[in-house]
């Protein structure tokens, strides 16, 4: 059984299992919750950099980022099912989900900044620097609204992933309506691929 260091809020824990839902490989994966800020939690000696997700496969070959660990997912599926076989198709699904992954990781230090450091402590200049970035994200993601056609790509994964972390960690910004045609992309994808609501994020 592989175990997949995780938590109920992240992003990117949400993406690897909807992907292992879609590859049909979940059931061959034990979620166990991480401590991140706990020194004592074995996950920095699974991941060196201490972040989730981690996944050890039955061998103990521990396997990190998300990106790398849903390549890997697809590969056990016989590959090119989630990351296309078609090496023009790879680049843009690669892409749309580095884009995506991008906007997450300025959301999380936007979420840390706010956690982690008194009001009078927290930099405006990097508060500024990191909303252009997911401003950026946002308008290249409206313009490039992926299609549904049958299973979705890890590229479309991610997109959905982060327009939902927006929705959980930022309630008060009103992204649908700067954004209608994603607004209404992410409505359709919830429609389309039942493991998204079944990895709701729970607080």
């Amino acid at each position: 059984m592989m175990i997949l260091r995780s938590s109920s809020t992240s992003p990117f824990v949400r993406k690897v299992i909807i992907a292992a839902k879609l590859l049909g490989l979940f059931d061959q994966i034990s979620l166990q919750e991480a401590k991140l800020i706990d020194p004592t939690d074995s996950l920095s000696q699974q991941n060196p950099l201490g972040k989730i997700p981690a996944l050890i496969l039955d061998g103990g070959e521990v396997v990190f980022d998300s990106s790398v660990i849903v390549d890997t997912l697809d590969q056990m599926a016989g590959g090119g099912k989630l990351i296309p076989a078609d090496p023009a198709r790879r680049r843009q699904v690669l892409t749309l989900q580095a884009l995506c992954d991008g906007m997450l990781d300025a959301s999380v230090l936007l979420v840390a900044e706010q956690r982690f450091r008194l009001e009078a402590q927290r930099s405006a200049k990097w508060v500024a620097h990191q909303t252009a970035k997911v401003d950026r994200a946002f308008g290249a993601l409206e313009a490039m609204v992926p299609q549904l056609q049958g299973e979705p790509d890890v590229g479309q994964i991610a997109l959905a992933c982060a327009l939902s972390y927006r929705d959980l960690r930022f309630p008060d910004q009103d992204w649908r309506a700067n954004y209608p045609q994603l607004g209404l992309w992410l409505v359709a994808f919830e429609k389309a691929v039942p493991a998204f609501a079944e990895t709701a994020f729970k607080q």
